[in-house]
């Protein structure tokens, strides 16, 4: 049995449901958490979990609102002794074998200082392990987002990277390239193809949403607003995980914003996806950008989208559905298989 110290960023549920899975397999270690907000949520249920928060980022009008962000940021990082002394304590009293990382920021520097290694299993490091043919227009945001990732983020000893499209690793990055890693729910389910549409808003702040939606010709199942109620042919599910799933798992399409976690489940359930990135999110605009890239559907960056895309979209739905049956989307035996070689040998091979 080994100790494992596993940091997860807390906003959102990706990061948590990840680090869920993982510890979910590995049964025979013992597992703590470090984590924040939802993740420290979720996490919590089943494991036990320490507190410590990570710089957020804030989302206003389907927006990352820099400047809100930089200053909730530097508010974290102004306390950052406290907390780093506070993670080195923490691992001095559990004494882990080797720790995990899932785009936290604490513990892997905590990790370098008592020499302990760390294994970073996360979908951001796509950004700076791997290049990227962007338009130009984005290269401001690919530019600093990847200044951000390498310099707050990348201070574990190994790296998975989970990502639904496979690009190449830089030469000389100490990197491997998986397919996503599912939660065991999501694989219980087999696909079939009924009448709905499922959508999906993780910021309950794209109020221009509604419109879109209500012009799709067929029933829309959304989620993320925790209500339910009926509106046209919009209908509002509660939160439940059995529930969205089922919908995911027999709906026509998918529509959504960038989120990697709801884009490769839709996609392992072999459904078109139409993705309306968060604006200044560029880990967002990449996600968006592959599954038009590699023909799984389609992106916008407006903040109104137009109705008239839906039936042009509709048209092509077969021709998604036949290349997203190309690709690989669940990754979970390999990355099972290269965390235990990790917590066994302390080191991935590549």
């Amino acid at each position: 049995m080994a100790r494992i110290l596993y940091g997860v960023h807390g906003i959102g549920h990706g990061h948590a449901m990840r680090a869920l899975t993982m510890a979910r397999h590995f049964p025979e270690h013992e597992f703590l958490f470090l984590s924040h907000d939802t993740g420290a949520a979720i996490l919590g249920q089943e494991f036990p979990v320490e507190h410590c928060p990570n710089p957020p980022t804030v989302v206003k009008g389907h927006r990352v609102d820099v400047i809100a962000t930089l200053i909730a940021s530097l508010k974290v990082r102004c306390q950052s002794r406290l907390y780093l002394r506070q993670v080195l304590d923490l691992m001095d009293r559990f004494q882990p074998d080797v720790t995990m990382t899932d785009y936290e920021y604490f513990l892997p520097q905590a990790s370098r200082q008592a020499g302990v290694p760390c294994l970073s299993i996360d979908h951001q490091h796509v950004i700076t392990c791997c290049p990227h043919p962007v338009p130009w227009t984005q290269y401001p945001s690919y530019l600093s987002t990847s200044y951000a990732v390498a310099s707050l983020f990348s201070r574990a000893t190994d790296y998975l990277v989970i990502s639904f499209f496979q690009a190449p690793v830089k030469p000389g990055v100490r990197a491997k390239i998986l397919p996503p890693l599912l939660r065991e729910s999501v694989i219980e389910r087999r696909p079939s193809l009924g009448g709905q549409v499922v959508a999906y808003q993780g910021y309950t702040t794209f109020k221009r949403f509604f419109p879109f939606l209500s012009a799709i010709p067929s029933p829309v199942m959304v989620y993320g607003f925790n209500e339910a109620r009926t509106e046209g042919n919009l209908i509002f599910k509660k939160n439940s995980e059995a529930g969205f799933l089922d919908d995911l798992s027999s709906c026509r399409y998918v529509v959504c914003g960038g989120s990697h976690t709801l884009t490769s489940e839709a996609l392992y359930y072999g459904k078109p996806v139409i993705s309306f990135p968060i604006k200044n999110a560029f880990e967002q605009f990449l996600n968006a950008f592959y599954i038009h890239r590699l023909g799984y559907g389609r992106y916008f960056t407006g903040f109104r989208p137009r109705p008239e895309i839906i039936p042009a979209f509709e048209t092509h739905l077969d021709r998604c559905r036949t290349n997203i049956q190309a690709g690989n989307f669940c990754g979970n035996q390999e990355i099972f298989a290269l965390v235990e070689q990790f917590i066994r040998e302390k080191k991935l091979d590549y």
